[in-house]
C-alpha cells in the first residue's frame, strides 16, 4: 500500500510547522523573567521587620519589666496620692520575729525561761527590766562570765553573743533589730517594762564603739 503525499488534498494541511511552532515559544520564553526559585523580597524584609520587633520587645521587658515582680505594679492597690508612705512596723512584732528567728529562742528558750544552770531566764530578770543601758550593752557587745539573775548564778560556760554591728559580731544587728528585740523581751511573759528605742541604742553604741564583751561586774559599776 503506498503512503499517502502530502500534496493530497484530502489530507487537512497544519497551520504552521513544528519549527514556527518553536521558534514562537522561544520567543515568549526567552521575553519573560527568570522566576524559577520564585524569589521574592517582601517575604524578607517582612522577616527582618517582625525580627526586629520580637529582639525590641525582649530588650523592653528585661529593662521595664523589674524582673517580673509582683510587688512593682499591683492592679488592686488603691491610687497613689503622692509622697512617700512611711509603713509603721510594730516594735514588739518585729522584735518576736527577731527573737524567734535567730539562736534567742534555742538558748532563752521561747517562753522565755532559759535553761537551769546554763542560760539564765529573761522572765521577771532584773537584767531584762531594769537599767536600759546595761541592757542595750549586753545585746550590743555581748556578755562573758558569771552572771547573777533572780538570785541565782549562772557560771557563764555559754557567753552571750554580740549581736550588734561592731567587731567580731557574728550577727551585725542594726541599732533598730536590736532596739525592738529588747522593747519584745521586756514586755512579754509578764514583763511590764518601757519601750528601748533606736536613737538609745544608737547612743551607746557611739558612745562605746567597738570592744569586748562586758561582765557583770563591769556592768553592775554602770548607772
Amino acid at each position: 500500500m503506498s503512503t499517502p503525499s502530502n500534496d493530497d488534498p484530502r489530507l487537512d494541511q497544519a497551520a504552521a510547522s513544528d519549527e514556527s511552532l518553536l521558534a514562537v515559544h522561544e520567543k515568549i520564553l526567552g521575553a519573560q523573567a527568570d522566576e524559577a526559585g520564585r524569589y521574592r523580597l517582601l517575604p524578607l524584609n517582612l522577616l527582618f521587620a517582625f525580627s526586629g520587633l520580637i529582639f525590641f520587645g525582649g530588650t523592653y521587658l528585661n529593662l521595664y519589666s523589674g524582673h517580673f515582680d509582683p510587688h512593682i505594679y499591683d492592679e488592686r492597690a488603691l491610687p497613689h496620692k503622692g509622697g512617700d508612705e512611711v509603713v509603721k512596723v510594730d516594735p514588739v512584732v518585729f522584735g518576736k520575729k527577731l527573737f524567734n528567728n535567730a539562736t534567742c529562742n534555742t538558748c532563752h528558750q521561747v517562753n522565755g525561761l532559759g535553761l537551769p544552770g546554763v542560760f539564765p531566764p529573761l522572765v521577771g530578770s532584773e537584767w531584762v527590766t531594769g537599767s536600759e543601758e546595761r541592757l542595750i550593752r549586753v545585746v550590743l557587745h555581748g556578755l562573758q562570765g558569771p552572771v547573777t539573775v533572780n538570785g541565782v548564778v549562772f557560771p557563764g560556760t555559754a557567753p552571750m553573743p554580740a549581736f550588734g554591728k561592731v567587731a567580731g559580731s557574728g550577727y551585725n544587728w542594726s541599732d533598730d533589730k536590736i532596739a525592738a528585740v529588747l522593747t519584745y523581751i521586756r514586755q512579754e511573759w509578764g514583763n511590764t517594762a518601757g519601750p528601748i528605742t533606736t536613737e538609745q541604742v544608737a547612743a551607746i553604741h557611739s558612745k562605746e564603739g567597738d570592744r569586748k564583751a562586758w561582765t557583770a561586774d563591769e556592768l553592775s559599776k554602770l548607772p
